[in-house]
């Protein structure tokens, strides 16, 4: 069965009820569960529910249920109404109150067919909505004449395979819900969600996270927002255990452009790099194993060109960061400022060499070059 890689919101008339089978489990003591006495600090497991629950309450206020009413789809005639989660934050570089999700939950909508509800049931409307498509971030900013709750961006360079995590959101419209898991793996690239969208180093987590989840928070048991919960793999289109979320310091350095300039400046190269990279290749190229980001054209006329890459080139460095494959490479491309200059490892004629490069600015770029360039 074929997987797909499916957007974390809710359309109108997906949740169905009919034919649901709930089991309602035998309540069983601790001391019939093998578990010891709930007595406060000793036992490590009401220590973790506590932890749970503090974490919870304190984020809580702070997320919002999305609602959004975009254009009919092609060959329909009637609007459809999605609905995904939002987090409330303030930010560094201007004042207010600003609300945090995906660019595919409010894409295509008009501020006045955006609905932001409050936990404590107020209900807004944007006053305005700058949006990232190439993150799939979109920052909404509200006007309240009474103070909002927040939430802070953590740092998710903290974000370690392994940890437990806690997951908010609205699935299946019931906002204000809260799951749990662990981090499963960083820096997921190969996550298929449309043309537009372009930088990929997600956080994978097994937190349960369902349709209408997408904007949502993901925070790790320090209280810190980790990600903001984007998209699921699955069969059926529902939690399969395999979540990704948007790293809190792309979801920093995204609003903070959009809130100051309207838009995010991001670097270029110029050149189309291989989306399938795979040992025999890696191999054939006298290369020991697969690393770094195989270079299949460079575009004339472009800083690529000017610096030297070739065609079968691999990057194998940037500066001193070693790149490990395709969306590394672009997604640090993206954030480095036009006019930068840059020094590269790469392997060519099964040696290395190094090249130096200026980087360009994308935008100005973007109307002549298509594809994954950079």
């Amino acid at each position: 069965m074929k997987r797909m890689f499916v957007p974390c919101l809710l359309a109108s008339g997906v949740l169905l009820t009919t034919g649901i089978v709930v089991h309602l489990p035998m309540q069983l003591s601790a001391q019939q569960r093998g578990l010891p006495p709930a007595n406060g600090a000793a036992d490590p497991l009401t220590q973790l529910s506590d932890r749970f629950e503090s974490i919870a309450n304190k984020v809580l206020p702070a997320v919002v249920a999305v609602e959004a009413i975009k254009p009919p789809r092609p060959n329909k005639t009637k609007p459809v109404e999605e609905s995904g989660s939002g987090l409330i934050v303030k930010s560094d570089v201007k004042a207010g109150y600003f609300v945090i999700t995906n660019n595919h939950v409010v894409g295509q909508s008009k501020n006045e067919q955006i609905t932001i509800q409050v936990a404590d049931g107020r209900v807004f409307r944007p006053t305005a909505v700058h949006a990232d498509p190439e993150s799939d971030l979109a920052i909404m900013t509200i006007d309240s004449p009474q103070a909002l709750p927040t939430a802070t961006l953590g740092n998710s360079d903290n974000a370690r395979v392994g940890r437990w995590v806690l997951a908010v959101g609205s699935p299946f419209g019931l906002s204000q819900s809260v799951s749990h898991g662990i981090i499963s793996a960083r820096d997921r690239g190969q996550v298929a969600l449309g043309n537009t969208i372009r930088i990929k180093e997600f956080l994978q987590t097994d937190a349960a996270i369902n349709p209408g989840s997408s904007g949502g928070p993901l925070l790790d048991l320090s209280g810190e927002i980790i990600g903001i919960n984007t998209a699921i793999a699955s069969h059926n289109g529902s939690n399969s255990g395999v979540a990704f979320s948007i790293p809190s310091n792309l979801v920093k350095r995204v609003m903070n452009q959009l809130l100051q300039q309207g838009s995010v400046q991001r670097g270029y190269l110029g050149m189309q790099l291989a989306t399938a990279f795979d040992p025999n290749e890696a191999l054939k190229l006298g290369l020991d194993r697969v690393k770094g980001a195989f270079v299949e054209k460079v575009y004339p006329g472009t800083p690529a060109a000017a610096s030297g890459l070739q065609a079968n080139d691999v990057i194998l460095q940037v500066e001193n960061i070693t790149i490990r494959n395709e969306n590394h490479l672009i997604n640090l491309i993206s954030s480095l400022n036009s006019g930068q200059r840059i020094r590269m490892q790469i392997w060519r004629d099964r040696s290395t060499t190094t090249l130096d490069a200026t980087v360009g600015d994308w935008a100005k770029a973007q109307s002549q070059f298509r594809g994954e360039e950079r």
